[in-house]
């Protein structure tokens, strides 16, 4: 299974609140606008885009979302990520 890193500039106070209410449903946050997807499958990545859609006005906000390939280097973090949903 892949992870995802998504990540979103969102122009619209509201819409801001709204994704982020629905993102830390759906993923753990990184930083302010960078949260995680630790393997979902297609159908949920599916499932959230299509809430995304509807959270958004595509004229003006930006929203990625980057399949992790690999691993990388792991330099240190103040998070445990083996445990991610735990810290929610």
């Amino acid at each position: 299974m892949k992870n995802y890193l998504l990540c979103y500039d969102i122009s619209d106070k509201k819409r801001l609140a709204k994704l982020a209410k629905l993102l830390e449903k759906e993923a753990f946050r990184i930083q302010n606008s960078i949260f995680l997807l630790l393997e979902p499958t297609s159908h949920e990545v599916d499932i959230l885009v299509q809430k995304i859609e509807q959270c958004i006005d595509k004229a003006h906000d930006d929203v990625r979302l980057y399949t992790i390939k690999s691993n990388g280097f792991h330099l240190g973090s103040a998070t445990n990520l083996d445990e991610p949903f735990l810290l929610i």
